[in-house]
């Protein structure tokens, strides 16, 4: 389901382990001026500053691209975020893309955090023009409720979605409370290239197991940040908009027999 008034564009680009800087930059500039306008990092994926030299380099205005980061991985905090903290990690995320705001800030993981000081804290860097919008990323349903209690105009939540982790509740939780639905690894870990039934979608319809994946998110209504480097595959992924999955093929996606989380780390929540 497409949360109605949701700021975040259906399709954008992934980066995750794109960290060669001419790569990734190329990437980005490629993929925007194909016409993708969202485009996924985080401090943790040590990409940020190619990531703005592709914004940058692009034929198209800043003001239309879709740029989300992300703070707070448990890997790049020591003992508990503060509000000093929190405000150094978006400063540098923010220096590092060569902006002066982002239009998206998701919390990487809620962890042990306090999630009152992360909250009011992300809150009022938006309320200072520092991010347009806040959101969510690894958040169970509990996590999710806990946020928008300190912040109901948290927007998003992304989180490791795909035909064999469909999310199904989670989906219809954050629906029944006006959060989007981001996919991160929208093709599990390209596990889906893998799976008969998502073979035979695509075969029937002429396209890549990738295309007809991506489709499967779209006809759900979940925003998806495929990761992609080469231009072939940037320009397949973006494809999948124009693939207009039938219920029964949908519905066939749905019902595959197999489940399986590729991201599942020791300082994951209780899923």
């Amino acid at each position: 389901m497409v949360i109605a008034d949701s700021p975040v564009p259906r399709l954008g680009l992934g980066t995750w382990q794109n960290t060669e800087f001419e790569q990734c930059r190329d990437s980005v500039r490629t993929a925007l001026e194909m016409g993708y306008r969202h485009v996924d990092t985080a401090e943790l994926y040590d990409n940020e500053e190619p990531v703005g030299a592709g914004i940058e380099a692009a034929d198209v205005p800043r003001e239309e691209v879709y740029l989300a980061t992300k703070v707070l991985h448990p890997r790049h905090v020591e003992g508990d975020p503060t509000r000093a903290s929190i405000r150094e990690a978006v400063d540098g995320c923010l220096s590092r893309l060569g902006v002066d705001s982002v239009d998206l800030m998701y919390v990487h993981w809620p962890v042990d955090y306090d999630l009152d000081v992360v909250h009011t804290t992300l809150a009022e860097l938006r309320d200072e023009g520092r991010i347009d919008d806040v959101a969510v990323s690894n958040y169970t349903p509990d996590h999710v409720e806990r946020a928008l209690d300190v912040d109901p105009d948290v927007v998003a939540n992304q989180v490791e979605l795909h035909p064999l982790l469909p999310q199904a509740e989670l989906r219809e939780f954050c629906a029944e409370v006006g959060v989007d639905v981001v996919a991160y690894a929208p093709l599990a870990h390209g596990e889906v290239f893998d799976v008969p039934e998502l073979q035979r979608v695509a075969d029937d319809h002429g396209v890549s197991v990738a295309r007809a994946t991506l489709a499967w998110h779209l006809a759900h209504g979940v925003a998806a940040v495929p990761k992609a480097t080469g231009e072939e595959h940037i320009r397949d992924n973006w494809a999948a908009r124009t693939l207009d999955l039938p219920e029964s093929d949908v519905a066939a996606i749905d019902d595959i027999d197999r489940r399986e989380r590729f991201f599942d780390s020791d300082y994951a929540p209780d899923w």
